[in-house]
């Protein structure tokens, strides 16, 4: 008797259905889900939107290469570089203000900013940021001008991808990598100026006597710079960068987007000279929007998330209305609340946007509060300050004449660009004599000199001691005090001084 047909098998044999290899079948499937990159070449777009895009583009180049050349006098003995972030001395230096170690918070706030300045700009504009000014973008506009000069507009790019390699062809590309190189050698070279005085550093690395972390900032800065901008380019957009999930949250009804007007441009079709427009759209399919599209998309299937806003398929698109006597504007910057207004009896109709509403609003307000507070701290903040750190091991020592004696690590920080001579004292405590460890006098005092150098902090050994009868308690409240004797300046720090319980 032969072996019994499971169901599985007896429900296969009746249906006719061979044995598949489901192994076989998970690994196609799984391949279908990741598609190859097609290689993006943006044609050369001319209009208004690309002029503004080559002037910031010249802007923020300009400033990130030449800002750390620009010069700002602090003063004898104080670097003189306008943009520096002295990491031995621990300081960051922008212009007339300095900000120390335990300032950093000014950096926080600016971040800060920054993030608000983004929010606000992305609810008024979209992905206004991404599409001018990132450095992304900025970078990859002057890698695809670069690949243009050297081997010509989208289509002569495409034939030479397709063309044999040729003499031309192989010095054509080594030309473009050279270049590529030499702007991602230019950029981490920029970088690195940032954090040592530019005209000593430029000289110690054409000397080969730079530091080793210089060279090797350049080599890593060189790298990315060279992939970012001349391989991945859109990838990073699109897969690296968090900020197009993000962005989203920060649209509504009433933010400025490109977007393609359908209800003018549909249905879209060829169309010959003489043809009347009467029932077709004016969109006559010829695809510019796609070809100088730097991700590579068609803006006329609505927002997606790869699109930066860069205007460029506005451009194009305004270049062929312009051809077909038609108003412009079939693609252009408009708001999801203008488009819904738009009907086929009025495919015209422009709506203004509101920009002073909840969202915005909330966002200048916070930027307001944030910078407001800022400049509040940065103009009433001094240039010294006073730091007490009480011992907490032992509490108190008892010397021999019955004295009790306290000790503290005084930190006095001199954000003067001169030698400041101040003097130590304490009040409140009766009585009270102060001995610091390194004085030449080892006789308890009153007062003690203390002399700070320009732009330095010093830290200060010192004892606190008081005969045991002017004790009220077993911790007495007091201040340290130091005066400038010069100025007159004065700065007090509260403090406790313990002993025995009475």
């Amino acid at each position: 008797m032969g072996k019994r047909p499971t169901n599985n098998q007896a429900a296969h044999a009746a249906e006719g259905v061979e044995k598949i290899d489901v192994k076989a079948v998970n690994t196609a499937e799984t391949r279908k889900l990741y598609k190859k990159r097609e290689k993006i070449h943006p044609k050369a777009a001319r209009g208004r939107f690309r002029k503004l895009k080559w002037a910031i583009m010249v802007l923020t180049l300009g400033i990130y290469y030449l800002a750390p050349w620009i010069r700002w006098d602090r003063g004898p003995g104080a670097p003189d570089q306008a943009i520096l972030l002295d990491l031995p001395a621990r300081k960051f230096y922008f212009f007339f203000i300095e900000i120390w170690p335990q300032e950093f918070y000014y950096v926080t706030g600016l971040l800060i900013i920054a993030a608000l300045g983004l929010f606000l700009a992305t609810a008024l504009a979209g992905r206004v940021w991404c599409g001018y000014a990132c450095p992304q973008t900025v970078w990859t506009d002057l890698f695809i001008w670069i690949e243009r000069k050297i081997e010509g507009d989208r289509n002569a790019r495409i034939k030479l991808d397709k063309a044999p390699w040729t003499a031309g062809k192989i010095a054509k590309r080594v030309i473009k990598h050279v270049l590529w190189l030499l702007v991602g050698a230019l950029t981490g070279g920029a970088w690195v100026f940032y954090f040592a005085d530019a005209p000593t550093l430029a000289r110690e690395l054409l000397t080969f006597s730079a530091p080793p972390v210089a060279y090797i900032t350049i080599a890593v800065l060189t790298l990315t710079t060279y992939l970012f901008g001349g391989f991945a380019r859109e990838q990073v957009c699109t897969y690296m960068c968090p900020w197009p999930r993000i962005q989203g949250s920060m649209f509504d009804e009433q933010s400025l987007l490109v977007t393609y007007h359908p209800k003018r441009g549909e249905p879209r079709g060829k169309h010959k000279k003489g043809e009347s427009w009467d029932n077709r759209g004016h969109c006559i399919d010829c695809k510019q929007c796609v070809a100088v599209c730097p991700m590579g998309i068609d803006i006329r299937d609505g927002l997606q998330l790869e699109c930066i806003n860069c205007a460029l398929c506005i451009d194009a698109c305004d270049a062929v209305m312009d051809k077909l006597g038609l108003p412009r504007g079939l693609i252009g910057y408009d708001t999801v609340a203008g488009l819904e207004a738009v009907t086929h009896d009025d495919p015209y109709k422009k709506t203004r946007p509101k920009f002073i509403r909840g969202r915005t609003i909330v966002y200048t307000l916070l930027i307001a509060l944030v910078g407001g507070g800022m400049l509040y701290t940065l103009l009433n903040r001094g240039d010294l300050e006073l730091n007490v750190l009480r011992d907490r091991n032992p509490l108190y020592i008892t010397l021999k004449d019955g004295s009790i004696r306290d000790g503290y690590t005084i930190k006095v920080l001199n954000k003067a660009h001169k030698t400041r001579k101040l003097e130590l004292d304490v009040i409140g405590l009766p009585e009270a004599t102060l001995k610091m460890i390194g004085l030449k006098t080892k006789t308890p005092q009153k007062r003690l000199p203390v002399t700070v150098g320009p732009d330095q902090v010093k830290s200060l050994r010192v004892f606190v001691i008081v005969p045991p009868d002017k004790l009220a308690s077993g911790a007495e409240e007091f201040d340290f005090r130091v005066k400038d004797t010069e100025t007159g300046l004065v700065l007090r720090h509260e403090s406790v001084f313990r002993g025995p319980k009475k």
